[in-house]
């Protein structure tokens, strides 16, 4: 006898499972299309134009992952041998498995982001002058911070380490994989935080719901060399109008759900913290908690059982994400297995 997987209440692994809206499903099935290759897909043209203009760029190229768009713009700003400075925990390390190093021939220069927030005196003290250390190449910030927890860089924090990467005559990218997050967090337009960088990563695939893709954004020069390295890495999607076109949706109408996502994502926080789990309120900003908690992966297999999907990133943690499509039902439903 078959037994039926149990019923899904709440998929809380990442803000990456949602699926297509109808809304994005019609907009893919009337998308007109063209060879993206070439740049002749007016969808994507569209996207990528509309992106640049909401973030105060010249020019954006649409790729299939953040990964690319991340590495594809260390690429843009390095030379083999260099370092690229970055928070600790920064996702272009973490989990891009050792690309900088494969295809740029970079390697990173952590420091210290205590909410994953760097220090801009520490950065600038990261900087390499000697001739014997590999020079910096690149100073690389991620806003919202995944690993510490979906936190928020402040905007005095940029301000001031882009007087650093100033006066060191350095390029600063964003991975701004949830800054949208950030930015609806802060109650302030996007550009107010892209402003400040010379190249910015944007994915549409989380908190903003489309099923696929993320932009990479710069000067119009920039993005006609990210255009060759975007080919170097296999992500010429040729008739790309068709997920361009749900990412369209996203990024029109996703904004607005955010501080919906930040809001239930609070809510469960705080019902875990008050079942006795362990987490830190102060890194709760935006759609991501963690919990620390013996056994995770045995935890959350326990969970997954009674209908709620959770994600062990270590042997003591588990990680949640809030979403547009767990609404406030499917969040106290979700809050019963946990809490029990």
């Amino acid at each position: 006898m078959t037994v039926a997987p149990p019923r899904v209440l709440a998929d809380l692994r990442s803000d990456t499972v949602t699926t297509p809206t109808p809304e994005m499903r019609e907009a893919m099935a009337q998308a007109p299309v063209g060879d993206d290759v070439y740049g002749e897909d007016p969808t994507v043209n569209a996207l990528q134009s509309e992106l640049a203009r909401l973030a105060g760029f010249e020019a954006g190229l649409f790729m299939p992952s953040g990964t690319m768009t991340n590495q594809v713009a260390i690429a843009l700003h390095t030379r083999r041998g260099e370092e690229v400075i970055c928070a600790e925990g920064s996702h272009i390390y973490e989990w891009e498995l050792g690309m900088m190093a494969t295809f740029s021939g970079v390697v990173p220069r952590f420091v210290p982001a205590p909410l994953g927030v760097p220090d801009p005196e520490a950065v600038r003290l990261a900087v390499r002058h000697s001739v014997h250390q590999s020079p910096t190449g690149m100073i690389s910030l991620e806003n919202t911070h995944n690993k510490a927890g979906g936190t928020v860089l402040p905007l005095e924090v940029l301000t001031a380490i882009r007087g650093v990467a100033d006066e060191e005559g350095l390029p600063l990218h964003l991975d701004g994989a949830r800054v949208f997050n950030a930015a609806a967090a802060q109650d302030v337009p996007l550009a107010e935080i892209t402003r400040h960088f010379d190249t910015v990563s944007i994915c549409l695939s989380k908190g903003l719901g489309a099923p696929v893709g993320s932009v990479l954004l710069g000067s119009a020069a920039a993005m006609k060399q990210a255009h060759r390295y975007r080919k170097m890495m296999g992500g010429g999607m040729r008739q790309a109008g068709v997920l361009a076109a749900a990412a369209l949706v996203a990024v029109r109408e996703g904004p607005a759900r955010l501080k919906e996502d930040h809001r239930r994502t609070r809510r469960l926080a705080e019902a875990l913290l008050e079942a006795g789990y362990s987490v830190n309120l102060a890194a709760v900003q935006t759609n991501i908690i963690y919990v620390t908690l013996p056994d995770a992966a045995a935890q959350v297999a326990r969970w997954a059982e009674a209908g709620v999907l959770a994600s062990a990133l270590g042997p003591d943690s588990v990680r949640f994400v809030l979403h547009h499509q767990v609404g406030d039902e499917a969040l106290e439903e979700a809050i019963r297995v946990l809490t029990a």
